[in-house]
């Protein structure tokens, strides 16, 4: 028999529940319940999604929700990932190459130290109170425009080689004569001539016509000197004898003749070489008016210079030479060539060892010393230019993974920037920097130093780029990868928004649709009571 139970409404339903002893028989709903329940489920779900990508985020929150766009976006995800490890390591790379060229900066100023040392041994006194050194005699007429001097012309003299010999004409049976300059003197016969005479009757007889004077030297030999003008083309002739030839007067022939001498230089035409000095080239010059001959003080400096010699000329005319301060502890080279025979301005002379000053070469020592103690900080500077482990001025390799399969690579090999490595080595006090060869020597192997910093500086620039480059390509592509991942799984909360307010208005329409369709059960119970 049918009793009546309880009605009870849940605010979204309305269920009649008859029962027969202690078991439910049956639910009875009508089609309109049936109806608007079933629509009542399906927006709860919706809203259940929406309240869910809401709180995710997401609009595919596992495979099931759209498992092309799962696990597409996954996959993108991964290679984001994979990435993002790699750009710790590109991170660290960029750290060890700013690391070097740090330490590049520093070694650069430590060699730029090294070069105002050297420079200070140029501007010291050298290390010798004199230098090595050579002095000619006086060249007489020398100037400092023309060193090749002027000597004066001769007259022409001819001179005996024995004493003149009284000559007896006491039992002659003619005249005595002969010709000086084509001029007769004549001995007449009948007396004896002494050699007193005899010079006597050359002066008065043609001592003027034939432009002569004779005379007696210490030895007693006849000398015939000319009193024309002076020159090559002066000469004097004694010759032309009535009886005998010249040898009675003393001569060593039968015709004495003599020639004077033009005026001229001792230096020209002649040559001159000095063996290298130093660590210069040995001097090989022709002293003349010609093209390439040395005839002015600047020319002749000009033909040492390489030679580490310096010329200079005194007031009275003698020719000095002597090393420069860059081979100040240098001896002058052999000298040698025409310049230096049998009677000419250069005959014999040899440089003598420099002396050497202990108060400069203190001051150089300590010069030395500076530059050895700053060797010693670019070789620390060097080994201390690490980050990480890795030094790229001590040798070591840097190597950079840019992709996550490993095959974009980068590597970068060091150098070795110690003292040793930029070719720079310690100085000894006593034999460094003891003349400016020495500190320009130095000089050039720091120059060179330079140039190799220069070099490196200028490659680690180029691959702190390439790093740098890559490193943002890799961030860039992350972004893109993530980008990519976001568009196929992030919801678009203003439309879910959007949707939740939709559902829950017609979540609340559905329950009063539902209120509406149950009205006609309340109305079968009210019958039923």
């Amino acid at each position: 028999m049918w009793h009546r139970s309880p009605c009870e409404i849940y605010g979204v339903a309305s269920i009649v529940f008859i029962q027969k002893g202690n078991s439910m028989s049956g639910i009875v709903l009508s089609s309109s319940v049936r109806q608007n329940l079933l629509s009542l489920q399906s927006t709860a779900d919706l809203l259940a999604t929406t309240q869910n990508r809401l709180s995710t985020g997401k609009k595919v929150n596992t495979a099931l929700d759209n498992p092309t766009n799962f696990f597409t976006a996954q996959s993108l995800d991964n290679r984001a990932s994979d990435i993002n490890n790699l750009l710790d390591g590109i991170g660290n790379g960029v750290q060890v190459l700013q690391a070097a060229n740090t330490g590049i900066t520093s070694l650069q100023k430590l060699v730029d130290s090294a070069k105002s040392v050297a420079n200070q041994a140029l501007q010291a006194a050298v290390g010798y109170s004199s230098k090595s050194q050579v002095t000619t005699a006086a060249i007489p007429g020398a100037t400092t425009d023309n060193i090749l001097g002027s000597a004066a012309a001769t007259n022409a003299a001819v001179t005996g080689t024995s004493a003149l010999p009284t000559i007896d004409l006491t039992a002659a049976a003619a005249d005595l004569t002969f010709k000086v300059n084509s001029q007769t003197v004549t001995l007449t016969k009948g007396s004896s001539y002494t050699a007193a005479q005899i010079t006597s009757a050359i002066n008065t007889q043609v001592g003027t016509s034939a432009k002569v004077n004779a005379t007696l030297n210490g030895s007693g030999d006849l000398v015939v000197t000319s009193t024309n003008t002076a020159g090559a083309s002066d000469a004097v002739t004694v010759d032309t004898f009535s009886t005998g030839d010249a040898t009675q007067l003393g001569f060593a022939a039968a015709t004495a003749t003599a020639n004077g001498t033009a005026a001229g230089s001792p230096l020209s035409g002649l040559t001159l070489t000095i063996g290298a000095t130093g660590n210069g080239t040995a001097t090989s010059i022709t002293f003349g008016t010609g093209a390439g001959q040395v005839k002015s003080l600047n020319d002749l400096n000009t033909a040492l210079a390489a030679n580490n010699l310096q010329a200079s000329l005194s007031a009275g005319g003698a020719l000095t030479i002597s090393t420069t301060n860059d081979a100040a502890s240098a001896t002058i080279g052999t000298i040698g060539g025409t310049a230096a025979g049998a009677g000419k301005l250069f005959n014999g002379l040899a440089g003598g060892a420099p002396v050497q000053d202990p108060t400069a070469l203190a001051n150089r020592s300590n010069l030395v010393n500076q530059y050895n103690n700053i060797l010693d900080q670019i070789t620390t500077t060097a080994q201390d230019a690490s980050y990480n482990g890795i030094n790229l001025l001590n040798g070591d390799q840097l190597k950079l993974t840019f992709n996550e399969t490993g095959t974009s690579t980068l590597k970068i090999q060091g150098v070795t920037f110690d003292s040793a490595g930029l070719n720079l080595t310690k100085l000894t006090a006593g034999t460094d920097f003891i003349d400016n060869a020495s500190a320009n020597a130095t000089l050039k192997t720091l120059n060179s130093a330079s140039g190799l910093l220069r070099t490196q500086a200028s490659t680690l620039g180029s691959n702190l780029s390439i790093v740098q480059i890559r490193q943002d390509f890799s961030k860039n592509l992350i972004n893109v990868l993530q980008t990519g991942s976001s568009n196929l799984t992030l919801a678009d909360t203003n439309e879910e928004a959007a949707n939740s307010q939709a559902l829950s208005t017609r979540q609340s329409i559905a329950v009063s649709a539902l209120a509406l369709a149950n009205q006609s059960q309340q109305s079968v119970l009210q019958l039923l009571r």
